[in-house]
Parts: structure tokens; C-alpha cells; sequence
């Protein structure tokens, strides 16, 4: 009898041992899986800038607005103070040659900017080239009207959700 007993205790400790290490793995995993940002992705415009964003877990890209280019940073600073971003994607306009468009030029002055006002967020390229085009296809295939589909707006908005899927599918 007390040899069983003393099994029985054993086993009953080594199993609360393993309850405690799985448990101690759930934290870890939690941690690190709830700790994630979201990745923002910027498509930059002379007029607008499209926005889309992941979710916390960073599987799915979505849409978030078009915002005036030259209130981008109000509307950075302000999105990064309610939700954590782990990183910026800022579209790469390149020209069939691969060599840089003559939007790229818009783009650096705003890329220093960025780098200078949230220097704290990692910013990363993704080609765009087509991301319009590709954008506008996804409206007509997505069932909107030809009304509906002159909104540039919006195209800015799906352009940045594709540039973020482009990423994502990538990485």
C-alpha cells in the first residue's frame, strides 16, 4: 500500500509538473501571438494616400481609408496611438524596365519625413506596378457600378490592400 501511495504521489507530481510547464508554453505563445502589431500599408499619392492594414495576427489584409496626402502624418500619428503597428509597407511605383517611376520622386521627401516623425516603426518597399489597375478590376468584379467606380478614393484604398496582400503573400 505504501508503495502505491508513493507511485500515485509520483505520477501525481510529475503530471502537475507537465499542467505547469503547458501552461507556462500557453503564456509564452499567447505572449508573443498577442503581442504582434499590426503592418500598415501606404499607398502614397500626390492628392490621396490610401491606407489598409492587418489584422492583429497579421493574416489578413484590409482596407482602412484614403486619407489627404498632406494630412498623413496627423492621421499616422494618430492610428499608431490607438493601435500597435509593427511595421510600415510603402508602395514602390517601378516602370516596366524596373526602373523607378516619376511618382518615386514624390515618394522620398516622404519617406525621409516618415523616418524622421516615427522612427520607431520599420519601413519596408513593395512594388505597386499594375496595384491600380489591379484595383479597378476588383471593383468591377466586386459588382460596383460605373458610378461607384470613379471614386479614386476608394481605388487608393484597394491599391494599398493589394500592395499589403503582396507583402504578406511574400514574406
Amino acid at each position: 500500500l505504501f508503495k502505491i501511495q508513493n507511485t500515485i504521489s509520483v505520477n501525481f507530481l510529475i503530471i502537475s509538473t507537465l499542467i505547469n510547464c503547458i501552461k507556462s508554453i500557453n503564456y509564452i505563445f499567447a505572449e508573443i501571438v498577442y503581442n504582434l502589431g499590426r503592418i500598415l500599408a501606404i499607398d502614397f499619392g500626390k492628392k490621396r494616400t490610401g491606407i489598409a492594414v492587418t489584422d492583429e495576427l497579421q493574416i489578413i489584409a484590409s482596407g482602412l481609408t484614403t486619407v489627404n496626402t498632406d494630412e498623413i502624418f496627423v492621421f499616422l500619428k494618430e492610428y499608431i496611438s490607438k493601435e500597435k503597428v509593427d511595421l510600415f509597407i510603402v508602395g514602390k511605383p517601378k516602370q516596366m524596365n524596373n526602373t523607378d517611376s516619376e511618382s518615386e520622386a514624390l515618394i522620398l521627401p516622404f519617406l525621409e519625413k516618415l523616418s524622421k516623425e516615427i522612427p520607431q516603426i520599420e519601413v519596408k518597399r513593395v512594388d505597386e506596378r499594375f496595384t491600380s489597375k489591379m484595383a479597378f478590376q476588383t471593383m468591377i468584379d466586386g459588382g460596383l457600378k460605373k458610378n461607384q467606380r470613379k471614386n479614386k478614393a476608394l481605388v487608393d484604398e484597394i491599391s494599398a490592400t493589394i500592395i499589403l496582400q503582396s507583402y504578406l503573400y511574400n514574406k
